[in-house]
């Protein structure tokens, strides 16, 4: 090891036993701060260094690649991720790593200024210039040339604005990652930002702008701004759109240009700039890289210091939600107590006792978020937000006075009782143990976060201190209580039933609200002596917190693919020891497959119903459990229903084991049925406004053969159904299943196979009468052009978006990883295309799609109805491929193996945590394909790939025979939405009749293409494919 021992890290940074990475501080002349992390483990025989290891807490977060102030959806979004064959793996999936080879080397780099400090007459300056310094440099004047470089070298990169900090992160390829580097800084080096670069730059913007006015979450957040004192930074525009950056500095003769380089030379300034790089290079060379490269960072040494009633809104979707915020005193400083996190722990709490548990018995609520989010808006240096946020009943919506007082007595019981130290340090082992054992993550995710605790705590907490409790202090907690208060809360009530009562008009995003007193007799009851509630009680002790981390031996040969270890006909199981991570978890995962659910539309109906219901059914005994990180997750599957556990193998059996007796024992009482019913029809409804999910929906109807569409759904909800009929659906899906299992972390392969005893044993079903198959059939496409397009269910919602999909058919593995070769090659040339040079929206992506084993390649462009009708895209996406055509002709053999070899290193990319193995080998048994080293293989056929193959691929799908499909979905008006008569706009819903889909004929402009009017009458006549597996 003589060669490790002169890569030692810096002593006083604080980070976890299971954390094999080495870090060193320094800080550069021009004042700039970077960690260096390295994940170097001794030279292999080649010289490279190299070694498997793993990267930090692991997250199972879909990526969409969203810059910019992200906030997340408000949990009213039931999982919609359907597992199994529904939706073809969108590219990212078939980019996973089978786990010999290196993984990706990342920087990130937080500059301490954000949105807070955009002028007054510029607003959304900050997160237009984030856009702008990416659009070409000095050194590298080429516009897309970062992009392109790492679209190359299989990279990736994004940004985000926040209210005080702007984050830049990108990976790549090790062997490119220094000259990567070099390219990146040149962004805060000497950016170009052309003039005319601008005026292009603005539209995607404004875009990004018009893709988040739909969402609540945004909107709740810009309403809660707008009513801040007039001059308080939290009341700015941080997005940005087309008027503020374009027009309106237009009609003030504002020269954006200058103003902005201004901005840039103020603020991009190396003093307010945290880097953080991870590499498998040793620290003295990443340090010597660094210093080399980052030293040029101009500092211009200012010191800046960035300045320190009940509502009713009417949201986009459907939901009825209670949110009651309090601003306090920024909380940052007590970062080692985290009172916060202590108070919200109570709040949130779902055991018995708490607020939600008292409100589900009463039907009022089914969910409760409590706290701060710790992203800018809520937490920074000017005030710290604490919100609890309730997603409420119809009934709950009636009675929101009650649920509101309910939270009161909570808090006052909170205050009354003081801070409890025994819950302090349940939620500080819990902490710890997560800590101690933690996962590693991707290291792009690592670095952006560590870029940011930089900018937040000392050197010794930059990996401790966004998550451990340090001390327990009561007087700080108790000082942070004392301010949560019903005379300082703001209440805001969200629902469509407020449509047309709402008078005001928040500026940007356009939310109708109004502002009321609190009704007097609530105000006294809540002032006075607030009587506590005896339902209400603290949390008792929790017996599913892991105690036993020993690793177990194994009792059967180590075997590097998972083996079936059980097997009748009534289920089988499928094991892997784990031996690679060493970590005292384990992840179980169950299909237990039915006949009964795709028999009709209701059937659906009843399914999605009975997994929400059991899942409501244990959130209480559940929540324990959740808490000590054995986390559950129930998914109604199209074939079956998806059962997940993960967490410390210690106690993840009593887990398991509670979720199968709740199966085994499914009830549901009348009032929860019609509160789900409800739910469920809200959303349905929320999934159906939104464009690209009824594109997905109106695709996948036409290709996959006897599918049951959210239309269809919709309709079998709204004619109603009963309890009686859910019961029966319960006991006829439990009659006859058949179960399949993955096992793998930390148990023997004799405890494994207990699972799947326990849920036979438990459900008691008999054997399937015959063969489910996991998988639609689908519909062969004409050799023509077809367009379908149909109308968005939401008026008020200006975005559109085109697809336009290439069917290939029922193809091998080789064929598959063809096309994923060329998606990937067409990636930057469509993003430069279709989002820079004629800015139609700001999502255009290609896709590689595998729908129920058949093959095709689709590209989408979001755009707005308001700026271009979907015929001028769809035409824009031809002219797309018609000079990507060339371009490929035009294919040097050097460009092609770059291309080959960037692929083949991401599927060779080393997993960084368990899950990422788990969920490539648990896509495999839910699809009863089993080719567990589909990795190695598509590895081997990439190899023998060549160019002239690729070319001639791709002219196969689009010569005459081409089998084309194009899905527009729009608003229908070309005119802009704003200028309707405000009166009539409050009358009219902004809701459209959702439970019928609404076909447009295509125009003219498309020629040659056949408009599809009748989804059935298309498809009727049309031969299906078979069934078909990509076995090799």
């Amino acid at each position: 090891r003589g060669e490790a021992e002169d890569n030692v890290g810096d002593r006083e940074i604080i980070k976890s036993p299971s954390d094999p990475k080495q870090y060193r501080y320094i800080v550069l002349e021009n004042g700039l701060r970077a960690l260096l992390i390295s994940d170097y483990s001794g030279p292999t025989e080649d010289g490279e260094s190299d070694e498997g290891e793993e990267e930090e807490e692991e997250e199972e977060e879909d990526d969409d690649n969203d810059e910019s102030e992200d906030g997340s959806e408000d949990g009213s979004e039931e999982d919609d991720e359907d597992e199994g064959s529904d939706d073809e793996d969108d590219y990212n999936e078939g980019k996973k790593k089978k786990g010999n080879a290196e993984k990706q080397s990342a920087a990130a780099l937080c500059v301490g200024v954000g949105s807070f400090s955009d002028p007054s007459d510029l607003p959304g300056l900050a997160h237009f210039l984030e856009h702008m310094v990416f659009m070409g440099s000095e050194k590298y004047p080429s516009e897309n040339g970062f992009d392109a470089f790492l679209k190359k070298h299989g990279g990736s990169d994004n940004a985000s604005t926040d209210c005080e900090r702007t984050i830049f992160q990108f990976d790549i390829q090790r062997k490119n990652f220094k000259e990567a580097l070099d390219r990146w800084a040149q962004f805060f080096i000497c950016p170009l930002m052309i003039r005319d670069a601008i005026d292009r730059e603005v539209e995607a913007v404004d875009s990004e702008y018009q893709l988040a006015k739909p969402s609540d979450s945004h909107r709740k957040e810009m309403l809660f701004g707008s009513l801040a004192k007039p001059g308080h930074p939290m009341g700015k525009f941080c997005w940005g759109n087309a008027e503020t950056l374009k027009q309106e500095p237009k009609r003030m003769k504002i020269n954006v240009y200058k103003r902005l380089r201004a901005f840039w030379k103020k603020y991009y300034s190396a003093h307010y700039m945290t880097l953080a790089v991870q590499s498998k290079e040793k620290l003295d060379t990443l340090e010597e890289w660094v210093r080399e490269i980052f030293s040029k960072v101009p500092n211009n040494y200012l010191m800046v210091f960035l300045h320190l009633f009940a509502f009713t809104v009417v949201p986009v979707g459907k939901v009825h939600a209670l949110n009651i915020t309090w601003a306090l005193p920024p909380q940052e400083k007590y970062y080692r107590v985290k009172p916060l996190h202590y108070i919200s722990w109570l709040i949130g709490h779902e055991g018995t006792g708490s607020i939600l548990s008292v409100l589900r018995k009463k039907c009022w609520a089914v969910a409760l978020f409590g706290g701060n989010s710790e992203t800018g808006f809520d937490q920074n240096t000017t005030y710290s937000i604490f919100s609890i946020s309730i997603t409420l009943t119809d009934e709950g919506f009636q009675n929101f006075y009650k649920v509101t007082h309910l939270v009161f007595q909570y808090l006052k019981m909170l205050q009354t009782l003081g801070p409890q130290q025994r819950i302090y340090e349940e939620i500080q082992r819990i902490e710890a143990n997560e800590f101690h054992y933690q996962e590693q993550i991707d290291p792009i995710e690592y670095v952006e976060d560590i870029c940011e605790n930089m900018q937040l705590f000392p050197k010794e907490d930059f990996l401790t201190g966004d998550q451990l409790m340090f001390e327990f202090n009561p007087e700080v907690i108790s000082a942070a209580l004392s301010l949560l208060t019903p005379e300082k809360a703001n209440l805001m009530l969200l629902s469509p039933e407020h449509e047309g009562q709402c008078p005001l008009r928040e500026k940007w995003f356009g939310t109708q609200y109004s502002m009321e007193d609190i009704q007097q007799e609530w105000m006294e009851q809540w002032t006075g002596n607030l009587e506590l509630n005896a339902d209400l009680h603290l949390p008792a002790e929790n017996k599913f917190i892991a105690t036993d981390f020993t690793l177990k031996p194994s009792d059967c040969p180590d075997t590097e693919f998972p083996v079936r270890i059980a097997d009748s006909d009534r289920g089988c199981l499928w094991y892997k020891k784990d031996n690679k991570f060493k970590i005292p978890r384990a992840y179980v995962r169950f299909h237990l497959i039915s006949p009964v659910i795709q028999q009709s539309a209701k059937n659906v109906v009843l399914f999605d119903l009975l997994v929400n219901i059991l899942g409501h059914n244990l959130a209480e005994p559940a929540y324990e459990a959740e808490v000590a990180q054995l986390e559950y997750k129930l998914v109604a599957g199209e074939h079956g229903l998806v059962i997940k556990v993960k967490g410390f193998n210690h106690k993840l059996p009593l887990m398991f084991h509670l979720i199968i007796d709740h199966l085994a024992d499914f009830s549901a009482s009348p009032d929860v049925f019609s509160m789900f019913a409800e739910q469920l029809k809200k959303t349905y409804f929320n999934i159906l406004i939104k464009p690209e999910k009824l594109s997905k929906d109106v695709r996948l109807l036409i290709l996959e053969h006897s599918r049951w569409s959210m239309v269809d759904k919709y309709q079998a909800l709204t004619a109603g159904l009963t309890t009686e009929e859910l019961t029966e659906f319960s006991r006829s899906f439990r009659a006859e299943l058949f179960a399949e299992g993955l096992v793998q972390g930390n148990f023997s392969s004799a405890e494994s196979v207990q699972f799947l005893q326990y849920v036979t044993d438990k459900l008691q079903f008999s054997k399937l009468t015959a063969e489910v198959p996991v998988m639609f059939r689908v519909v062969e496409l004409p050799q023509k052009h077809h367009i379908c397009k149909v109308k968005s269910l939401n008026k008020g919602d200006a975005n559109s978006e085109v697809t336009v999909y290439y069917q290939s058919g029922p193809k091998a593995l080789r064929e598959h990883t063809l096309m994923e070769l060329l998606v990937m090659h067409m990636e930057e040339p469509c993003f430069d295309f279709l989002r820079t040079k004629e800015t139609l929206g700001y999502h255009v992506y290609p896709t590689c799609r595998n729908t129920s084993g058949v093959l095709g390649f689709s590209v989408t462009v979001e755009t707005q109805a308001t700026k271009f009708n979907t015929e001028l895209v769809e035409l824009k996406i031809e002219e797309f491929l018609a000079s990507f055509g060339e371009k490929l002709n035009a294919l040097t053999e050097e460009a092609f193996n770059t291309q080959v070899t960037a692929l083949v290193k991401l599927k060779e990319c080393e997993d960084t945590h368990l899950g990422e193995e788990v969920d490539r080998n648990w896509a495999e048994v839910v699809t009863q394909q089993y080719v567990f080293d589909r990795l190695n293989r598509e590895i081997e056929a990439l190899k023998q790939m060549t160019r002239d193959e690729l070319v001639s691929w791709f002219k196969e799908h689009r010569g005459q025979s081409s089998r084309k499909l194009s899905v527009h979905v729009s608003n229908g008006s070309g005119e802009k939405q704003e200028e309707k008569g405000k009166d009539e706009d409050l009358r009219s819903s902004a809701y459209g009749e959702v439970s019928k889909l609404t076909f447009l004929p295509a125009s003219p402009k498309v020629e040659g293409a056949i408009a599809i009017m009748d989804i059935p009458a298309f498809t009727e006549g049309l031969p299906l494919f078979p069934y078909h597996k990509i076995l090799k």
